[in-house]
């Protein structure tokens, strides 16, 4: 009888056969109490003219009945990417990779699918921005193996589904997904309708399959992934590919369903590509034989699970036509006017005066409270001109009240500083070898 969403058919489980009305015995292979209630759904054929009309109906099952899957984790051979990815690549899962054009989403993604065609597994690398010949190019200026790689240089979605379909492959790379198109959503790739209706379809073959799916995205001005926010929720997982003024590079997740979103991967990019950089430890500090001028300080940060020591550095000059300003790219300009007000309050040093320019070395984004203990010593520093010692570093949540409050891993940041040779360490635990309570403290502290 014709339904509301489709007309309802009996499918027998055993060897396929499908007629309209239920009955006990299969009639083609003869087995009992085999067929099953399907819907013909016209709508389930996808406009590409992709998919089955017939469609099992759905019914809900216990979760604690379902069985959870093992082994579901592709690793990319790139330590710093799978860190990112929380520990591979999860099967069945779409990944969108955003950066600007020249940062090196290609050759991260030309180097993974190397490594893991060389550990046996399929890939089809599928480019709507570049030749077989180009890709090739840069796969010999890496000196990669391009053995169990293969290359389809299209925009159609519909020759990208048939190669799918065809060569079922582990590892699906999508470069870019604002080049795909589709003639049933318009003929103009990067629209609204052509970037929901291609990502579906992929994402959709994925799902159904041990596969996983990386598709890159352009990005705006202001760095974030462009086109429609619903490409975002589509996917599983959303990275980011961002990069300093030197060859360093920095690899983290917006969102990840299966991991963690504080991991940072760090690369160095060269004339072998993108190199994973092993101890970061000291990779932010800058390296100097006199002492280090006024305005900086130095404290330990935690992203994800490993410690970073970093160089926060503070620039006040006098405001112009009397309107104060702050500039600060790295750290956030709302924490850098509270810190800078708590000062101004309880030790009695103006900045509502002056303009307040913040900067970290080696362009890392810094944003847990930790940092705000050293913050206010890089900034008291450069409105008062006095350097702070050689070999300290500093860390603690400053409050509104003044109060220099304890942070989570206080030994591992201990450990870390120590390691690389700091001295004095203050921190608001005993923890260190100088414990802090509050800012006046920390001031009287660090510049007597």
């Amino acid at each position: 009888m014709a339904k509301k969403n489709g007309s309802i058919s009996y499918k027998c489980n055993n060897c396929g056969y499908t007629q309209p009305r239920w009955l006990g015995r299969c009639p083609e292979c003869g087995e009992w109490n085999s067929l099953e209630e399907i819907i013909i759904d016209k709508n389930n054929v996808s406009p590409a003219g992709r998919g089955n009309e017939a469609v099992e109906k759905q019914r809900p099952v216990g979760l604690a009945t379902v069985q959870a899957q093992e082994n579901t984790r592709l690793s990319t051979g790139i330590g710093e990417f799978d860190r990112v990815l929380g520990g591979g690549a999860t099967k069945r899962s779409a990944i969108l990779l955003g950066g600007e054009p020249g940062i090196g989403k290609s050759t991260l993604l030309l180097q993974t699918a190397a490594s893991i065609a060389g550990a046996g597994a399929s890939v089809l690398y599928i480019s709507g921005e570049e030749s077989a010949a180009q890709i090739k190019e840069r796969a010999d200026r890496l000196e990669l193996n391009c053995k169990g790689i293969n290359i389809l240089c299209t925009s159609r979605l519909e020759d990208s589904l048939d190669a799918l379909d065809s060569l079922n492959p582990i590892f699906v790379i999508i470069d870019s997904i604002q080049t795909i198109y589709s003639a049933e959503a318009g003929i103009i790739p990067g629209t609204v309708n052509q970037l929901k209706y291609c990502a579906n379809e992929f994402i959709s073959w994925v799902k159904e399959r041990d596969c996983v799916l990386i598709m890159t995205a352009h990005v705006t001005k202001e760095g974030t992934i462009a086109g429609p926010k619903s490409l975002e929720h589509m996917v599983d997982t959303v990275i980011s590919f961002e990069r300093n003024s030197d060859d360093i590079r920095f690899l983290h997740a917006q969102k990840n369903r299966f991991g963690s979103v504080d991991e940072i991967g760090i690369f160095s990019m060269s004339e072998k590509g993108l190199e994973p950089v092993i101890n970061p430890a000291s990779l932010f500090l800058t390296k100097r034989k006199e002492n280090q001028p006024a305005g900086v300080a130095c404290t330990p940060v935690f992203e994800g699970s490993r410690v970073f020591l970093v160089e926060i550095q503070a620039l006040t000059v006098p405001a112009k036509a009397s309107v104060s300003r702050i500039y600060s790219e790295k750290i956030d300009s709302g924490r850098v006017a509270r810190v800078a007000a708590v000062i101004e309050k309880r030790c009695g040093l103006c900045f509502s005066d002056q303009d307040i320019y913040v900067n970290v070395a080696g362009g890392i984004k810094l944003s847990e409270s930790s940092i705000d203990a050293a913050l206010a010593a890089a900034l008291y520093s450069a409105r008062t001109d006095i350097a702070v010692k050689n070999g300290t570093a500093v860390f603690g949540e400053l409050s509104l009240a003044g109060e220099i409050r304890p942070v989570t891993k206080t030994k591992q940041r201990i450990k870390a500083a120590e390691s690389l040779g700091f001295t004095q360490i203050l921190s608001p635990s005993d923890e260190g070898n100088n414990g802090i309570s509050d800012i006046k403290t920390l001031i009287k502290t660090l510049f007597r």
